[in-house]
């Protein structure tokens, strides 16, 4: 008789449910200024288990959170403590892991491969960063062969810089326009927020500011509603002289966590969880680490190819705005315009902040409320860029689309 494994079958992967924290900005006049890493995701799983009464807590097989710096408050396992501290049972395991930008993109694609082949039922992914408690680079000791043998430009190590290289790779993307693409993304976010968008996946937070007592953190802190170009023009350029990158058209140092329940399709069938997507397809990709933006561009290509789809199949991308000439590199790649009304619908990291390994889900949780409001499309795109020269994309389906099937046949 064949082992069993040899005739296991692929299952589909859903995400059931995605929450996040309000995002705050790093440093001491940051809103999480003072508190741990480690217990903004622990609100995130408690508020995942308190939104899904129906999911035993033993049902849970995988924790995994991602983080960049993985040390003090993001380190010692972060997965398998959070998941202890948030009163899951000792039997549920967890881990950590780091792919920066994308870590809790790849805790979830992760997971959702363990989902796919049967070694998961339930996983809970996601990611924090702290950048106020962990600076970017804190600790880091590159190896000095990546500048000896010119493995990697040491301009390639400041992401800024790398920004920068892009605009020189793609002069046609000017610093007006990748001003005036910042500009609709903090308005696109404001109007998100006045129409109760974003809203119901936060996380409220309780914090604490010295000599002002307790506050709750209910909405997010980077954006800045009613900017306008003039104001972004003003703003100095601080990776190159005269150059085109600035605080106003980049994502800021941000702190925040989010997470989010996957399980398999027959699992959230059998429990009697919300099917909010399906995962088709997933990729990562390399390129050079001196232009780290455009790693979006070939993950993206594979993720269309190993889905059988067409970039004019997507209904709807969340593109994480690390840079806003990222974002542009993109769309100018595949013929979008800057202002198609299929990207970014909410607005993105420029206003709303990008606490690095955090990121990921924060796509997919939006992307998720976008195909509950617009039935009318059927597949949806999360991707981003990622330091030392990579890219993630995710490939989703609409459960409420109209052609939505799970029939592996059809």
């Amino acid at each position: 008789m064949s082992p069993q494994s040899r005739n296991r079958q692929i299952r589909d992967v859903v995400f059931v449910d995605g929450v996040r924290t309000p995002f705050g900005k790093a440093g001491e006049k940051g809103m999480y200024h003072g508190m741990r890493a480690d217990d903004l995701v622990v609100k995130c799983i408690r508020e995942l288990l308190r939104r899904n009464p129906q999911l035993p807590k033993d049902r849970i097989d995988e924790v995994a959170i991602a983080a960049t710096t993985q040390t003090g408050d993001q380190g010692l396992t972060i997965g398998r403590t959070a998941a202890l501290l948030a009163g899951l049972p000792q039997t549920v395991p967890g881990f950590a892991i780091d792919r920066m930008c994308a870590g809790a993109m790849t805790a979830v694609t992760t997971t959702a491969a363990g989902i796919g082949v049967g070694a998961y039922d339930v996983v809970i992914a996601g990611g924090v960063e702290h950048m106020g408690n962990h600076p970017m680079g804190q600790g880091a000791d590159p190896n000095p062969r990546f500048m000896t043998e010119r493995i990697v430009d040491p301009a390639a190590l400041n992401m800024g810089n790398t920004a920068e290289n892009l605009h020189d790779r793609y002069p046609h993307i000017t610093k007006e326009r990748t001003d005036a693409y910042a500009a609709a993304s903090q308005e696109k976010l404001a109007k998100a927020y006045a129409g109760n968008h974003i809203q119901p996946d936060l996380v409220p937070v309780a914090v604490k500011k010295p000599g002002q007592g307790w506050a709750l953190a209910t909405r997010d802190e980077p954006p800045r509603p009613g900017t306008t170009m003039e104001d972004l023009a003003q703003l100095r350029t601080p990776f190159r002289a005269h150059g085109r990158v600035t605080a106003g058209n980049a994502a800021g140092l941000n702190d925040g966590a989010t997470t989010a329940l996957l399980a398999s399709a027959d699992a959230a069938e059998e429990l009697g969880l919300p099917v909010k997507m399906r995962m088709v397809a997933s990729a990562f990709a390399g390129v050079e680490p001196e232009v780290m933006g455009f790693g979006p561009v070939p993950s993206t290509e594979k993720a269309l190819r190993l889905a059988g789809l067409e970039i004019s199949d997507i209904g709807l991308f969340e593109i994480n705005e690390a840079f806003a000439i990222q974002v542009l590199a993109f769309l100018d790649h595949f013929g979008i315009a800057d202002d198609d009304p299929r990207v970014n619908r909410w607005g993105g990291a420029i206003a709303v902040g990008h606490p690095l390994a955090s990121s990921g889900v924060r796509l997919m949780t939006q992307l998720a409320r976008q195909f509950e409001e617009d039935p009318s499309v059927r597949y949806g795109m999360t991707t981003m860029c990622i330091g030392l020269g990579m890219g993630g994309t995710v490939i989703w389906e609409n459960p409420n689309h109209p052609d939505y099937t799970t029939d592996p046949e059809a």
